[in-house]
């Protein structure tokens, strides 16, 4: 039987399946197999912490998809996703990190026991959870199949968030500014930086009394002092030290959809360049966020924030900001859109970013983005962060 507790309505999953049939169908893949751990869930229901062996959804060209993984997630697809236990279907545990086997033989005769072994079959080449193997034993598999390159289509099927999904994401920005309002209470000089992560943590999984939180895709980013000239580093167990700024990188999560927000806190009295660096932000965040509205395009965005960075004599090489959503580890990103230059993208209402207007500089950095939701009349930010640099003396 499918799951009783779906996180969407049976009508959501099929209209995600529909959108995704007709990509396929639009770039001539009659079969596609779905190894992203964020696409299966999308399209199926299916939440497992199952993603560090080999397993995919597989998308025919009727029919509901099949759910194919190692023989003890079998409880696990049966109670999550949508369709019946036939379409879930698994490998034996021996081909869990063997030498002599290979998984990917499985789901070949998996392919051609469902007459799917012909034809355009689309993979997802360039993602973490598909490797090089896995494609080498396809193609040996599968000689009658002509294999092509899926890349982020089923991502780009996400880019619009249904109402329940972005239902899901205003409740993880509830959980955010709750983990940021527990930063600035308890952050001070002397307490040990594992300390207060284990505080960020307790804040993010309890939630709210209404509900809880869904563990992160990324772990907090917390660098201090001259570290915070690096983006992704994380913590250690030294004390928090006076005169010091730290930016928190962290996301609320719900049902793995994500809300990430950062803010910097200096401890002590921060050198003018830090209000500098802050009223500069601050000014390119608003001036982006005029053009985070249906029918501008990311380069829009993007220039708008870039513009008043170069007014103030500051660059940044890396992109301002991508979309955000539903993702599991190792990161939060959709993998599709930039806010760049030179991506003409055009925003849509229900497409939801992290506009990462953070700054690093030689020896310090600090971080203050925003979750944004593109809304039918212009952009709701979707965490109530006070939008400043913290301090704390």
């Amino acid at each position: 039987m499918p799951a009783t507790k779906l996180n969407f309505s049976l009508d959501e999953y099929r209209t995600r399946l529909g959108k995704t049939r007709a990509e396929m169908q639009k770039r001539g893949i009659n079969t596609l197999i779905v190894s992203e751990p964020a696409n299966m869930a999308w399209l199926t229901g299916y939440d497992g912490w199952s993603f560090y062996v080999h397993q995919a959804v597989i998308v025919p060209p009727e029919g509901d998809p099949i759910w194919w993984g190692r023989i003890v997630d079998e409880n696990g697809a049966n109670r999550t996703v949508y369709f019946s236990a036939d379409n879930v279907v698994c490998y034996a545990d021996r081909f869990v990190h063997a030498t002599d086997c290979h998984p990917m033989e499985e789901l070949c005769k998996l392919l051609s026991s469902r007459k799917l072994d012909k034809g355009v079959i689309g993979v997802e080449l360039d993602n973490y959870w598909f490797s090089a193997a896995a494609y080498e034993v396809l193609k040996a598999g599968l000689p009658n199949v002509k294999f092509v390159d899926a890349g982020v289509l089923v991502n780009w099927q996400r880019a619009v968030k249904s109402p329940q999904e972005i239902e899901f994401m205003r409740r993880a920005g509830k959980i955010v500014t709750l983990m940021h309002e527990r930063i600035v209470e308890m952050m001070e000089p002397g307490m040990r930086k594992c300390d207060l992560v284990a505080e960020i943590y307790d804040a993010a999984i309890r939630g709210t009394p209404e509900f809880g939180g869904d563990y992160p895709s990324a772990v907090p980013m917390l660098p201090s002092g001259a570290d915070a000239s690096a983006c992704h580093l994380t913590w250690d167990d030294q004390p928090l030290r006076k005169n010091e700024g730290t930016f928190f990188e962290i996301a609320g999560v719900y049902k793995r959809y994500h809300a990430p927000t950062a803010r910097t806190v200096f401890l002590g009295k921060p050198p003018q360049k830090w209000f500098d660096a802050e009223k500069a932000t601050l000014e390119g965040m608003e001036a982006g966020l005029q053009f985070a509205r249906p029918g501008a395009t990311c380069e829009d965005w993007a220039k708008a924030f870039f513009d008043v960075l170069k007014r103030y004599g500051l660059t940044k090489s890396n992109r301002t900001g991508y979309p955000i959503g539903l993702s599991y580890p190792p990161d939060w990103g959709e993998h599709t859109m930039s806010l760049r230059p030179g991506d003409k993208t055009v925003l849509e209402p229900g497409m939801t970013f992290h506009f990462m207007t953070a700054l690093w500089f030689e020896d310090w950095g600090i971080e203050i983005t925003e979750t944004v939701l593109i809304t039918p009349n212009g952009n709701e930010c979707l965490s109530n962060v006070p939008r400043k640099l913290f301090v704390k003396n």
